[in-house]
C-alpha cells in the first residue's frame, strides 16, 4: 500500500523545503528542517478486491500512510490551505490525524465506557466503540446534507454527547467543526457563521434555534439546521430533529466516508476557535488535526493525566466547549487517553455542577477561575452557616492545611501529623461534600487566578494546577501537575514546547513567546492579525508580560495590551494591584483599575451579591459573606443600594481603610489608586462586561461606564 502521489511523505517533506527553512542553526525553525524523518512502516497489505467490506480498507490506508498535504509555510489564513509542522529533535513524534488518533483509541478501550449522559436520574453510558459509530453516522448525514470539503459545521449549545458526536462526525465528514458560544447574540452568531462558511449549525434548543432563525438569511452557505434536545415547536424545510439526523446517512457507503478520511492530513485545518472577542472582533484561530492530536497526547501527561489501560481517569463536562481550554479537556484528550466524560447538566453554572460532582466523584476537575472563585464563595457561605464548634474546627483545619501545602511547595517541607489529623478529621468531608472525594488533580485555566482563591483551596488540601496558554496555542504550552508546581506559577513548559521571552526589562519581565506543534495555523481570512501574532521565524507573540525563575516555571505579570501607561510615562500592570484590593476587600466581587493616559489612578468596583438563578443576572441582593462582611462593621445593609452613593458609612470607609493598604504596599506613588466607586451591579456575562469564558472585557466596560471613570478626572 502506498500513499498517493499527490501528497508529501514526512521524508519529502523535509526535503522538499530546506530552502524555505533560512534560519539560524539554533532557531527553531533550523531544528524543523534538520530532524524530519520516516515516521512509520506501512501495516500488511489488505486484498485491494475487498476494498469495499466493512469499509476496513480505507480505514487501514488512513492509518499506514504517514502523509502531510504539500506547504510552503508555517502559517496560512485559508480554510482550505496547509501548513509546515514544527516537528524537530524535542517533537518528533508521527503527526496524525483526529481520526487515526480516535481508531487508535478505539483499538485500545473499545469496550470501556466513554460517555456518560443523565436521562430520568439515570446515568446511560456509551463504549468508545459504540461513540466511534455514532461519530461516522453523523458524519454520513453531514456528508447528506451536502457539507463541503473545508466548509464548517458550526455547534451552539451546551455540552453534550450530541455535541461530542457533532464535531467530530463533522471533522470526518471532511468539514470544520466550529463552536458558537451559547451566551452569544443572534449578530455574533452571524459572524462566526459567515466567516467559517457553515453548511450546517446544530443547535440544542429552541432558544438557539430561534438565534438561528433570525440571520439564516443572511448566511449564503446554510444549508440545514440540526436540534438535538428536545422537539422540534414547528417543522421547518432544512430543519431537523436529532433522530431524523441521525438516519439521514444511513444508506451513505463507508466507502464514501473512507474515501474522505483517507485524503485528510495531519497538516489541514479541522477546528476552528474563535476568540471570545474581549478587544474587539471575534478572530477565528485555525487548529490542524496535528495541533490537535499532538496536544492531547503530550499537554495531558504533563498534566499528570493517566491512560486508561494504567487507570480509567473520569470528569464531567460543563466548561464552553466553543473554548479551546474545556474542548483540549473534555473532548480530546478523553479520546486520546481513554476518559470517561459525565456530562453536567444545561443549568450546571446556575447552581447543580457541585450536585453532579457528587454523584460523579472525578478523578479530575478543571474550572476558570470565576467557577474557582464561585465554589469559594458557596464554601464560605456554607461555613458561615454552621454552629460555633464547626466553624472553628473548619477554620482551624483549614489554616493548618494552608501552612503546611506553603510550606510544603515553598521550602519542600514534609507534611506534619497535625496536617494529617486536620485533613482526617475535617477537610476531606468538606471535599467530599464538593464532589472531590476521589479527585486527584485540580485545574485552572482560560484566565490568571488570584491569589486569594489559591488560598483558599490550599486550605482544603486542593493544590489547583494553574495551566497558561491561548486558542493560538491549542490551549496549554506551560503546565503545572503533581511533579511540576509553585505558588501562583503557570508552571513549566510543556514537554516539546519552546519559549523565549522578547524585550526584557531590568526585572527579567519579558513578553512570552510560543513555538511548538500546538501552534496555530493562523487566522482565518486575516492576514494582518496573522502577521501581527507570529513573527518571521513562526514564533507566536502572546500578548502577555512574564519572568521565569531559575527551576523553568513562568510567572504572568500582566498583559501588555492591558498596561496603563499613565500621563506621566509610569508602566502599571493593572491585574496585580486589582486581584490585593479584592483580598483586601472580600465584599468587593469585581475590580478594575483606571488610568491609561491619565493623571493619577483610579477604580470601578462591583459588590458581590447573590445571581439569579434562572438568568444568572446579578442581583440586588448581597451574598451571604457581604452580608457576613458587613455585619462586622456593624452595618445592616442586605443590598447593593443600601451600600452604592455612599449611603452606607461604615462600608464606605472600610473599603477605603482597604484601599488605603494597599496602597501601602505600592511600588511608587504612580500606582497609588486616588478615587475609587462603587458601581449598582455586579459585572456579568449577560450584562457584556465579561465575556464567554469570565475574562474582563476592559474596552466594553470603559465604555459602558465612560460617565464615572470621567468624574473621576473631571471634580
Amino acid at each position: 500500500m502506498s500513499c498517493s502521489d499527490e501528497t508529501t511523505t514526512a521524508a519529502d517533506y523535509n526535503e522538499n523545503h530546506q530552502d524555505h527553512m533560512k534560519n539560524s542553526e539554533n532557531s527553531p525553525v533550523a531544528s524543523v528542517r534538520g530532524s524530519m524523518t520516516h515516521l512509520r512502516k506501512e501495516r500488511d497489505k489488505h486484498d485491494t478486491e475487498d476494498e469495499s467490506r466493512d469499509g476496513k480498507k480505507s480505514i487501514e490506508e488512513v492509518l499506514a500512510c504517514a502523509s502531510l498535504a504539500p506547504a510552503q509555510s508555517l502559517w496560512t489564513n485559508d480554510a482550505s490551505g496547509s501548513v509546515l509542522l514544527r516537528i524537530d529533535e524535542t517533537c518528533p513524534e508521527e503527526p496524525i490525524t483526529v481520526h487515526q488518533m480516535f481508531r487508535a483509541s478505539v483499538e485500545k478501550y473499545s469496550d470501556l465506557f466513554a460517555l456518560a449522559t443523565k436521562k430520568k436520574d439515570k446515568w446511560e453510558k456509551m463504549t468508545f466503540a459504540e461513540y466511534y459509530l455514532c461519530c461516522r453516522t453523523a458524519a454520513k448525514s453531514f456528508l447528506k446534507l451536502g457539507l463541503e470539503r473545508f466548509h464548517s459545521v458550526a455547534i451552539l449549545g451546551f455540552n453534550s454527547a450530541e455535541w461530542f458526536f457533532s464535531a467530530i462526525g463533522a471533522i470526518f465528514a471532511g468539514g470544520i467543526m466550529t463552536g458558537i458560544y451559547a451566551t452569544n447574540s443572534p449578530e455574533a452568531c452571524l459572524h462566526v457563521a459567515n466567516d467559517s462558511r457553515a453548511n450546517i449549525i446544530v443547535v440544542e434548543n429552541q432558544k438557539q434555534l430561534d438565534k438561528i432563525l433570525q440571520i439564516k438569511d443572511k448566511l449564503p452557505h446554510l444549508k440545514a439546521i440540526v436540534q438535538y434536545s428536545g422537539p422540534l415547536e414547528k417543522k421547518l424545510t432544512n430543519l431537523y430533529s436529532w433522530e431524523e439526523f441521525m438516519e439521514l446517512g444511513l444508506d451513505v457507503p463507508d466507502k464514501e466516508l473512507n474515501d474522505i478520511i483517507a485524503v485528510q492530513k495531519a497538516n489541514q485545518c479541522c477546528i476552528l476557535i474563535y476568540t471570545s472577542g474581549t478587544t474587539g472582533m471575534p478572530k477565528g484561530v485555525m487548529l490542524s488535526h496535528d495541533n490537535i492530536t499532538w496536544t492531547a497526547h503530550h499537554a495531558s501527561r504533563a498534566g499528570d493525566m493517566q491512560p486508561a489501560d494504567t487507570k480509567q481517569e473520569s470528569l464531567v463536562s460543563y466548561l464552553p466547549l466553543s473554548h479551546i481550554a474545556a474542548q483540549i479537556y473534555d473532548l480530546w484528550t478523553g479520546i486520546q487517553w481513554g476518559e470517561l466524560v459525565y456530562f453536567a447538566q444545561p443549568d450546571a453554572l446556575k447552581g447543580s455542577l457541585v450536585s453532579t460532582l457528587r454523584e460523579v466523584s472525578p478523578s479530575s476537575h478543571m474550572g476558570v477561575p470565576r467557577v474557582w472563585e464561585k465554589m469559594m464563595e458557596k464554601i464560605k457561605e456554607g461555613i458561615a452557616q454552621c454552629g460555633y464548634v464547626r466553624k472553628k474546627l473548619a477554620s482551624w483545619a483549614m489554616s493548618v492545611s494552608l501552612e503546611a501545602n506553603q510550606n510544603w511547595a515553598i521550602k519542600n517541607e514534609e507534611k506534619p501529623f497535625l496536617f494529617l489529623l486536620a485533613d482526617g478529621l475535617v477537610l476531606q468531608k468538606l471535599r467530599a461534600e464538593l464532589g472531590f472525594s476521589r479527585c486527584l488533580k485540580f485545574f485552572s485555566g482560560a484566565a490568571p487566578i488570584g491569589s486569594e482563591t489559591v488560598e483558599f483551596f490550599l486550605g482544603l488540601n486542593i493544590l489547583l494546577y494553574e495551566a497558561y496558554g491561548m486558542s493560538e496555542s491549542t490551549g496549554p504550552h506551560f503546565m503545572s501537575g503533581p511533579n511540576a508546581y509553585r505558588l501562583q506559577s503557570c508552571g513549566r513548559v510543556v514537554p516539546g514546547c519552546n519559549f523565549k521571552l522578547a524585550d526584557i526589562d531590568a526585572e527579567g519581565i519579558g513578553e512570552v513567546c510560543l513555538w511548538g506543534r500546538n501552534i496555530f495555523m493562523g487566522f482565518l481570512n486575516m492576514e494582518d492579525k496573522t502577521r501581527e501574532a507570529l513573527d518571521e521565524e513562526g514564533w507566536l507573540r502572546s500578548g502577555d508580560l512574564g519572568k521565569v525563575d531559575e527551576d523553568g516555571f513562568l510567572y504572568i505579570t500582566g498583559r501588555i495590551k492591558e498596561l496603563i501607561i499613565t500621563a506621566g510615562g509610569e508602566n502599571v500592570p493593572p491585574v496585580p494591584i486589582e486581584d490585593a484590593v479584592k483580598k483586601e476587600l472580600p465584599i468587593i466581587s469585581n475590580a478594575m483599575l483606571i488610568g491609561d493616559k491619565r493623571k493619577f489612578l483610579s477604580m470601578l468596583l462591583t459588590l458581590k451579591c447573590a445571581c439569579n438563578t434562572e438568568t444568572m443576572e446579578p442581583t440586588d441582593d448581597l451574598s451571604v459573606e457581604a452580608v457576613e462582611y458587613c455585619q462586622q462593621l456593624g452595618s445592616q445593609a442586605t443590598k447593593v443600594t443600601d451600600i452604592i452613593g455612599g449611603k452606607d458609612k461604615e462600608v464606605y470607609q472600610s473599603i477605603q481603610e482597604g484601599i488605603d493598604h494597599v496602597n501601602s504596599r505600592a511600588t511608587s506613588n504612580a500606582q497609588r489608586i486616588q478615587k475609587w466607586t462603587v458601581l449598582g451591579k455586579d459585572f456579568s456575562i449577560s450584562g457584556g462586561e465579561l465575556g464567554p469564558t469570565m475574562k474582563l472585557r476592559r474596552p466594553v466596560v470603559l465604555e459602558m461606564y465612560r460617565k464615572e471613570i470621567e468624574s473621576f478626572y473631571t471634580e
